[in-house]
């Protein structure tokens, strides 16, 4: 009798132990089913090719740990004929240094010799565009910068530091629609402390559109816009540019005709006066260069 309770004990066990496990196995299978029929998150990438459009920031952001090092040129108005080798000669640039502290924030600093200007901003992405689980359809960024002149002032009167600032903040709204096109709206608050003129605004509001047609493997043809809706200055005209973007490896080599002289939001949109419709444009390039700083597992994304 002792044997067969013992017996029937270790069956009853061994029986239960193996459902046990047939449980355990059916449920993580389970799981493993329920994660491969979740669509994977896709983000959106390479949306534009560098940080900045052509005069204004992009939609796309550095990775964690990257360093971008930007070269701006603008040269003097083609229309000026060979006697200034169609603006050649009267060159002026903004160089800078972008860092990506992580994947959704980067800063950024800069000098121009256009005004002798010093420049600083912070970005900053909300949402990030992606496919799959929870899509977002659009990528969704803040940009606050701002401005310091240095150059002398004629009056010494109005030589302050406060009324050397200015400032700027920005929202871009932006969507990588396919492989080839990208498409962005930047509406911009800028804030000048002093203006040229008494009568002229010191808040200018800019709806900047941006966007990017790849036509094949590293280039790209850009157009940057700031048509000015609200504060535009006396003699004031809508800030474009188009672009060519040419990629080589870590370099990203721009091409590009404006009627920009500036390379800072406050100048570019409170100090564009040349016009297209007169033919008033520069020829210009941008260079950017970047390096990974500090190893992210992430990528670069």
């Amino acid at each position: 009798m002792t044997k067969k309770i013992v017996l029937g004990a270790i069956c009853l066990v061994s029986f239960c132990f193996n459902q046990g496990i047939a449980q355990t196995d059916g449920s993580d299978l389970e799981k493993m089913l329920e994660q491969d029929a979740k669509p994977k998150k896709e983000y959106a990438k390479n949306a534009f090719k560098s940080t900045r459009v052509v005069m204004g920031h992009s939609m796309e952001m550095l990775g964690k740990g990257v360093l971008d090092f930007r070269i701006l040129h603008r040269f003097g108005m083609i229309k000026d004929g060979i006697s200034e080798l169609f603006g050649l000669d009267q060159a002026s640039m903004r160089m800078g240094f972008d860092y990506g502290i992580t994947r959704n924030l980067t800063i950024g600093y800069g000098r121009s010799t256009f005004n002798k200007e010093y420049d600083g901003f912070v970005k900053y992405r909300l949402l990030h565009q992606h496919t799959g689980e929870k899509a977002i359809p659009f990528s969704l960024i803040w940009v606050s910068g701002m401005t310091v002149k240095s150059s002398k002032f004629s009056d010494a009167a109005l030589n302050t530091f406060s009324n050397r600032l200015g400032y700027y903040h920005q929202v871009i709204v932006g969507r990588k629609f396919s492989e080839n096109f990208t498409l962005q709206v930047s509406p911009t608050l800028v804030h000048q402390n002093m203006v040229e003129l008494q009568k002229d605004n010191n808040d200018m509001v800019a709806i900047g559109i941006g966007t990017r047609y790849k036509i094949s493997k590293r280039s790209a043809i850009l157009l940057d816009a700031f048509p000015l809706v609200y504060g535009a200055p006396t003699g004031a005209t809508l800030p474009m540019s188009i672009g060519f973007d040419i990629e080589t490896g870590g370099h990203v080599f721009q091409l590009h005709v404006s009627n920009s002289r500036g390379m800072n939001e406050r100048a570019f949109m409170g100090e564009t006066t040349q016009d297209w419709a007169k033919g008033q444009i520069n020829f210009g390039f941008n260079l950017s260069r970047v390096f990974t700083v500090v190893s992210n597992k992430e990528g670069s994304w």
